[in-house]
């Protein structure tokens, strides 16, 4: 959760009541359900998915020689590696670069892990600019607002919203041509490129055997933010890592289908050293952080596939709870299913143990993630660790009353017929007013099950 951020029973109710956030999220989650389905129409999606597993699994089993290796032959390379414990071990040590470097201006592609530490915000409390070149970042950076998704964060936008603030924070013209914004933006973004000091990324996987960064994306900022400024620093975890370059196949033909139904991602840069004498341009530095920030503390315990994830948001486009509210209602830089295991666990538990219970439990989330982590599983176990915890007793109270009332046929006969009766007369929406302000009653069956059995 992020500092002082109120809890998920807080913030759903006031994104409940936005029917422009709820159209707007069902048709963007929607088209990337479709083409994702139609991007993975030409291959076996199980047979990849587990292949993807298992490096995950052998990957994790041996955590510390990987990252040893990938940092011996990063520096090697020419590289800087250094090891975050923290979110602020992290930001300090980007912000000594940029003293050491009389930097004053970052240009930051987006980092889903930059977002997790807060890193803009820690910059700018140092006198340091950090100016978001992912579109959908600098949207929401302009709106003064956070991500709402992991791979598009301005998704809760309509065009009409994006037309109407570049009107108020750049003086543009209020037109919701999507390519006319683009442009302006584009024109801006530009000149920071040719001025900045510093290029921040993050790291779509690390390679132990080469010592290589891999950076995939769709706008060609990425490119810019680590190739133009003189100094580059990777901000990534330390679940990146793949042990051999051989493995990235895999995960490239899954990242790309399962985030925006493409079959391969615009842009994909394999970045290795800082520029070399014959080279025109990249970074004279090049600076790697990988963070921690409580993901060893999965090691080894049955959350542990949870550190498989690869951040591509599929989970989160099928889920009918964030098709509901949104990504700012989890009040956490991961939102969504994923998000809800994520934040508790490397984070906060007694403050995001709220996030768990923020699930239908239906399965869709773990039917699409291209790695295979049991997700709507792990939210079970997760309930049932918190519970153990915190006693919910007004649930223990329903959950005795429900056991008390299955124990006894004739009056589960009798209390169902009643509902039936209610919900002919249209009199369950009465009594039920309060669960009913955002959902519909179901329709109740004309007979129970047992007489239909009879007949």
């Amino acid at each position: 959760m992020r500092p002082n951020s109120p809890g998920i029973k807080t913030l759903y109710k006031k994104e409940l009541s936005n029917h422009q956030l709820r159209e707007n999220l069902s048709k963007a989650t929607l088209q990337s359900v479709q083409k994702r389905n139609k991007s993975f129409e030409e291959l076996d999606f199980e047979y990849l998915r587990n292949q993807a597993r298992q490096i995950k699994l052998d990957t994790l089993s041996q955590l510390n020689e990987y990252l040893a290796q990938f940092e011996d032959n990063a520096t090697k390379n020419g590289c800087k590696v250094f090891y975050a414990s923290t979110a602020f071990n992290a930001n300090q040590y980007i912000l000594n670069v940029a003293k050491s470097t009389s930097s004053k201006l970052i240009v930051k592609s987006k980092s889903m892990v930059t977002e997790e530490i807060e890193l803009v915000d820690f910059l700018k409390k140092n006198g340091i600019e950090a100016v978001e070149t992912d579109l959908g970042e600098y949207i929401v950076q302009l709106a003064g607002e956070k991500p709402s998704h992991i791979t598009t964060p301005a998704i809760h936008k309509s065009r009409y919203e994006i037309s109407n603030l570049f009107h108020d924070k750049l003086g543009t013209e209020n037109n919701p041509n999507p390519e006319f914004l683009t442009l302006k933006a584009r024109q801006i973004l530009r000149e920071q490129f040719l001025k900045a000091d510093i290029g921040v990324s993050g790291a779509n996987f690390l390679i132990a055997e080469t010592g290589d960064v891999v950076v995939v994306e769709n706008e060609g900022n990425a490119r810019l933010s680590t190739s133009s400024p003189r100094v580059h620093i990777v901000v990534t975890g330390i679940e990146k890592i793949l042990p051999r370059f051989s493995d990235l196949r895999i995960f490239l033909r899954l990242l790309g289908r399962s985030s925006t139904g493409q079959k391969l991602t615009s842009y994909t840069s394999i970045l290795r050293s800082p520029r070399t004498k014959e080279e025109l341009d990249g970074p004279d530095e090049l600076h790697i952080v990988i963070l921690d920030n409580g993901r060893t503390n999965l090691l080894g315990t049955e959350y542990q596939e949870i550190l498989h994830c690869i951040r591509c948001g599929a989970c989160l486009n099928v889920c009918p709870v964030y098709r509901k509210i949104g990504g700012h209602a989890y009040g956490s830089v991961y939102p969504g299913p994923i998000g809800s295991l994520v934040t508790p666990l490397y984070s906060d538990m007694e403050k995001a143990r709220d996030l768990a219970f923020a699930s239908t439990l239906c399965g869709n989330c773990t039917e699409v993630c291209p790695v295979g982590i049991n997700i709507h599983h792990h939210l079970l176990t997760l309930r049932n660790d918190i519970n153990k915890r915190h006693k919910h007793f007004v649930e223990k109270f329903l959950i005795n009353q429900f056991t008390m009332v299955s124990l006894r046929p004739k009056l589960l006969s009798f209390l169902g017929g009643t509902a039936r009766m209610l919900s002919r007369l249209q009199l369950l929406n009465f009594f039920l007013k309060q669960w009913t302000k955002e959902r519909s009653v179901p329709n109740f069956p004309p007979q129970s099950f047992k007489k239909y059995n009879r007949e």
